[in-house]
């Protein structure tokens, strides 16, 4: 799960243990008191938001649902359900077969208090909204691995007060991220039955989304400068 969470955690009320011993939490979860995140390592365990849960059924063999929610009050989603399917459109098959479900998931009071950017739980990918200005508030400054995640889709880190920082996303920026990274991130843990371990379900998650989702995102906007700098050359010989 992508969690967002504050410094000083607040007791959480536990999730059902159904739910505890089959969600996997994106590596970045926030738990948003008064809408404050900051990146934690792998927050997973017994405190999983308040969810639909879909119980596991036949294989669908990639002919998963989309399940909408109104993004909440002050949040938006970053995706549609068009950018969904034709993005996992573009993975082998066998990738997509055992999904079932993806859910974009409503902001609620409740929720806020371990608020993520996305979830799976068995067959279920479970996408959640972001803040409508695409600015995050956190209480400490970033840690190096979150700068570097920050840098690698695009986003920047700033000082908003002396204890507080702001990571602020652009509308593409947060928008691959979720594409590339989130997405891919929850179908690998879905993907993984291998791993039982915390540490190696997000590991093999960590690496599914950077081969499957950034790595793609680089390729093609290299290819894209690529064939800018063709045609400006083109240009430039008929001249």
């Amino acid at each position: 799960m992508f969690r967002r969470s504050e410094l000083a955690l607040k007791q959480l009320a536990p999730a059902k243990v159904r739910a505890e011993s089959r969600a996997a939490a994106s590596r970045r979860v926030v738990m948003a008191g008064k809408g404050m995140r900051i990146s934690s390592g792998t927050p997973r365990g017994p405190y999983l938001p308040p969810e639909t849960w879909y119980e596991p059924g036949e294989r669908t063999r990639g002919e998963f649902s989309v399940m909408h929610q109104p993004a909440g009050k002050g949040f938006r989603h970053i995706l549609t359900e068009e950018d969904v399917r034709n993005r996992l459109a573009e993975l082998p098959r066998w990738m997509v077969e055992p999904l079932e479900v993806v859910q974009f998931s409503q902001m609620t009071r409740k929720k806020r208090m371990a608020a993520c950017y996305g979830m799976q739980w068995g067959a279920t990918i479970y996408l959640y909204p972001i803040e409508e200005n695409l600015v995050e508030t956190f209480r400490h400054p970033p840690k190096p691995n979150q700068k570097i995640e920050a840098n690698m889709f695009g986003a920047r880190w700033e000082p908003a007060s002396r204890d507080r920082w702001r990571l602020v996303w652009s509308p593409e920026s947060i928008r691959d991220f979720y594409l590339n990274n989130v997405l891919i991130h929850e179908l690998g843990h879905i993907l993984d039955t291998r791993n039982s371990r915390t540490v190696d379900r997000e590991r093999f998650a960590e690496w599914f989304a950077i081969e499957n989702g950034y790595k793609r995102s680089q390729r093609q906007d290299l290819a894209v400068l690529a064939e800018r700098k063709y045609v400006r050359k083109r240009h430039h010989k008929g001249k």
